[in-house]
């Protein structure tokens, strides 16, 4: 493994710590399922942040703070990625015509799935700069190329999961019910087990997650190539998103502009990895770019919605 500022104890104790929250709010504060409303997604996206930060605090007073620049740098642009799952979430549950209450249960196992995922994409992408350094330049480009497409694209996404190769082998080999059968993932009828349409939704997510992960694991190697770095900022914010989600679903279609900037983000680090070898950007300088371009893009769409509606 490479070597990075933590030892393989922090890493168990940070796994450990992820999975006691996560138990916690599915057994705990979840246990039945509802439409999450407006102050609970609230609430819950203050403690996911407060939770994050605190991290981020604790990372910056013991390793320093070039480290805890880093993580919080690696934290923002994936939380900012994020926000573009969001616009995602939207259209597949809307596709799938899937109750509010069962958003979260979808949600909850999607990012259970991500932090699995995700860790393996993240210690693959290490061992493999740390064979090959030439790697670097590889993921520089695809971001570059990334962000081009964005641009081209205005920001947005489109999602269409008859097209999914994944989701449309499921539905071949596994036989499924009409309705989402009070939110199980699967049941048995006559002696056979049946899928559910929940567990399709489910395929959907994870499938297209791991598409956001392509994306998102090589911008923040492009912070700092320290896994245990990579790995916390990464699933710190993707932690966050299920109550972000319930937070901005209902007006994140008023963000005209955020993908626009998550793109020019994607192209400003994959220049840094481009560079970094002749013309390296310090950490401080990256942290402020990146702040920069997510805060004007929010502001822009903020007063084009503003507009919008003055002149409707």
């Amino acid at each position: 493994m490479a070597p990075s500022v933590a030892n393989p104890w922090f890493f168990a104790v940070f796994l450990a710590i992820v999975l006691v929250l996560l138990v916690v709010d599915l057994g705990v504060f979840h246990r039945s399922a509802h439409a999450v409303g407006f102050r609970e997604a609230l609430g819950w996206s203050v403690a996911w942040v407060v939770l994050s930060v605190s991290f981020g605090a604790w990372i910056y007073v013991k390793f320093g703070a070039q480290t805890g620049l880093e993580f919080f740098t690696g934290y923002i642009i994936e939380y900012a990625l994020s926000v573009d799952n969001i616009f995602v979430f939207v259209l597949i549950f809307s596709y799938f015509s899937v109750p509010p209450k069962l958003h979260h249960r979808v949600l909850f196992w999607g990012i259970l799935g991500a932090v699995i995922l995700r860790g393996f994409f993240i210690f693959a992408g290490t061992a493999l700069l740390s064979a090959f350094h030439w790697v670097i330049y590889v993921f520089g480009a695809f971001l570059i190329f990334t962000g081009i497409k964005i641009l081209q694209q205005k920001g947005e996404s489109n999602v269409e999961p008859e097209r999914n190769p994944v989701v449309r082998l499921f539905q071949r080999i596994m036989p499924m019910s009409a309705g989402y059968e009070e939110g199980t993932f699967f049941l048995r009828r006559g002696g056979k087990l049946v899928a559910t349409p929940l567990a399709l939704v489910l395929v959907t997510v994870e499938t297209t997650d791991v598409v956001f992960a392509v994306d998102s694991i090589p911008a923040i190697f492009g912070v700092t190539t320290d896994w245990f770095i990579v790995f916390t900022s990464n699933i710190c914010a993707i932690l966050g998103l299920r109550s972000m989600y319930f937070l901005l679903a209902a007006v994140v279609d008023r963000f005209v502009y955020l993908g626009m900037g998550l793109g020019i983000i994607l192209m400003f680090v994959g220049a840094k990895m481009l560079l970094g070898g002749v013309f390296p950007i310090d950490i401080r300088v990256s942290l402020i770019v990146v702040a920069v371009i997510l805060t004007g893009s929010i502001l822009l769409s903020l007063l084009r919605s503003r507009k919008g509606r003055k002149g409707s």
